[in-house]
């Protein structure tokens, strides 16, 4: 359990990084190009998503998500005894990834976001499909193909990025940790709590549905 505890912390702290960093890269070069920005920001974070996925799968499970920790346990592949020190994991790897990006980007590492205000009844819907759709792809590998998992949660969260008005957080523990930066990837705190309701109506929809769809999603 220590080693796949290690394992969800520092996937989701380079995950972060990935969000994090990027968009602040993508923000200063783009010089006021906001598509240019939500680009280099979705392709990064596709990447990371496929190296981290790639290396720490066969640790923890390569969940780095509470939504996908929480489909799991639900479905009883995942031990409920492991479900809380995996979120807990999850969090604070995602704080570290946050605060990581921060340092390398010379900015104070405590922030909040103040700038970044995403609400409204369109974003919260995008939320309940982004985090539906990305539990579809990664049972839809685990049950077709399970080598297939990194490159599909990979593009996935690149198309997503795009395709969703609230740009597919999915991710409670991500949600929560953007919150903390007053960058181009934050999240205003006080938009939190909804956005991480509408993901877990997206985990009890894909609880619902995907067993339907696919026989073999236990």
């Amino acid at each position: 359990m220590k080693q796949k505890l290690i394992a969800e912390t520092l996937g989701t702290a380079f995950l972060l990084i990935g969000v994090i960093g990027s968009g602040i890269m993508g923000e200063t070069l783009s010089e006021g190009n906001t598509a240019i920005a939500l680009l280099a920001n979705a392709i990064a974070t596709g990447c990371i998503l496929y190296g981290i996925i790639t290396c720490l799968g066969p640790v923890s499970g390569a969940h780095f998500n509470p939504a996908v920790t929480l489909f799991f346990a639900l479905r009883g592949v995942h031990a409920w005894s492991a479900f809380l020190p995996y979120v807990i994991a999850q969090v604070v790897g995602a704080l570290l990834g946050v605060w990581a990006a921060h340092v390398m980007f010379d900015m104070p590492i405590l922030q909040v976001s103040d700038t970044m205000h995403r609400t409204g009844f369109a974003q919260w819907s995008s939320e309940i499909i982004a985090t539906f759709g990305l539990l579809f792809v990664i049972v839809g590998g685990v049950v077709h193909k399970p080598d297939t998992v990194p490159p599909l949660v990979g593009l996935y969260i690149t198309g997503a990025y795009w395709f969703t008005s609230s740009t597919s957080f999915a991710n409670p523990a991500v949600t929560f940790a953007r919150g903390w930066s007053d960058t181009f990837a934050g999240i205003a705190p006080q938009h939190i709590g909804m956005f991480v309701v509408m993901q877990l109506i997206g985990v009890g929809v894909a609880y619902l549905v995907l067993p339907l769809v696919f026989s073999k999603a236990d």
